[in-house]
């Protein structure tokens, strides 16, 4: 695991996180032009989701419906044991706790990125088709967590958003139109289609990754002096919740018929922590909500966690159970 862990910390991915973090510590004037994130972003999401299109095609159904099933499953229980924890564990307002809950029931792209590089540097095979779990966990966790929200807050809860408008949210929100949508079309075009555009989807991809994991360290390095204003117990709450849930995620993934890479990818997702998808959603549905606690605790904790030791950690626990 040591190696594994050095490889995964020496990583340009990883490494280019590290700088932006220094950056930000140093108060560098390193910053990117707001056009240049939202492209790099983009990119990265049409890219994984076209690319898990094409995967999805070339398994077929029978291969897919039960793990997607399960990551569907996995995604809403989250924000249902973690919910109670907040809540009464942490003594944060009902409507605090439901939106940390769906921040950490949803997903992180990057994460999973990060995790597939990780694998592939050790030399270790995963489904193709992975991505497409990355792609159904992103709305069931922030569905559940504001109902909870709403549930909590009642009718005199502010002025009350319709479940149509939070499900179009969730559904529609940049973030997960771009992966669905681009899972459409790479499965629709299939292997031919990703020969005509692998160029540009495949080739640069790393590249790419890197520039937005640099920009990434100096936003969650901005974010660190907020770490003060959550408190111990999300500081505790940031690591220990995803070691829970990137346990529970690989043997659900073994459950689901998942290849030992697949296993601990499924569990790097359940680990990871939204930061994109969930906070735009949560923002619109429960307003009331104070988005310093549940987007320092993904961002500026559980995220540098798994990069840097969760990763190893998952894949060390599914080499465990696989064998």
């Amino acid at each position: 695991m040591s190696e594994a862990l050095l490889a995964n910390l020496l990583s340009p991915a990883v490494l280019f996180f590290a700088l932006g973090l220094v950056a930000a510590l140093v108060r560098s004037e390193l910053k990117f032009p707001e056009p240049l994130y939202s492209a790099l972003t983009i990119y990265l999401l049409v890219a994984i989701g076209f690319k898990g299109g094409v995967a999805m095609t070339e398994a077929g159904l029978g291969r897919i419906w039960l793990p997607a099933l399960a990551a569907i499953g996995l995604g809403a229980f989250i924000p249902l044991w973690t919910y109670p924890v907040l809540r009464w564990g942490g003594r944060l307002a009902p409507v605090d706790a439901a939106a940390i809950a769906a921040h950490y029931g949803s997903v992180s792209a990057v994460t999973f990125l990060a995790a597939t590089n990780y694998l592939t540097a050790i030399g270790r095979s995963y489904e193709s088709h992975a991505v497409a779990l990355l792609a159904v966990m992103e709305s069931p966790a922030i569905l559940v967590g504001v109902i909870l929200g709403k549930r909590a807050l009642g009718p005199r809860g502010g002025v009350p958003v319709p479940l149509g408008l939070i499900v179009r949210e969730a559904l529609f929100g940049r973030s997960i139109f771009l992966l669905l949508g681009a899972l459409v079309v790479g499965a629709l075009c299939g292997p031919a289609g990703m020969r005509k555009v692998e160029p540009f989807f495949v080739t640069p991809f790393q590249g790419v990754l890197s520039l937005f994991l640099l920009e990434m360290g100096i936003v969650a390095g901005r974010r660190l002096e907020d770490l003060r204003r959550v408190g111990p117990f999300l500081l505790a709450f940031g690591v220990i919740v995803p070691v829970v849930n990137g346990l529970l995620g690989v043997l659900v993934g073994q459950a689901a018929g998942l290849s030992l890479g697949g296993g601990m990818l499924l569990g790097v997702l359940a680990a990871s922590a939204s930061y994109i998808a969930a906070p735009a959603a949560v923002r619109l549905a429960l307003p009331e909500a104070n988005p310093t606690l549940s987007l320092t605790s993904a961002l500026a904790v559980t995220f540098p966690f798994n990069l840097t030791l969760g990763i190893p950690l998952f894949d060390a626990w599914a080499g465990y159970l696989y064998f």
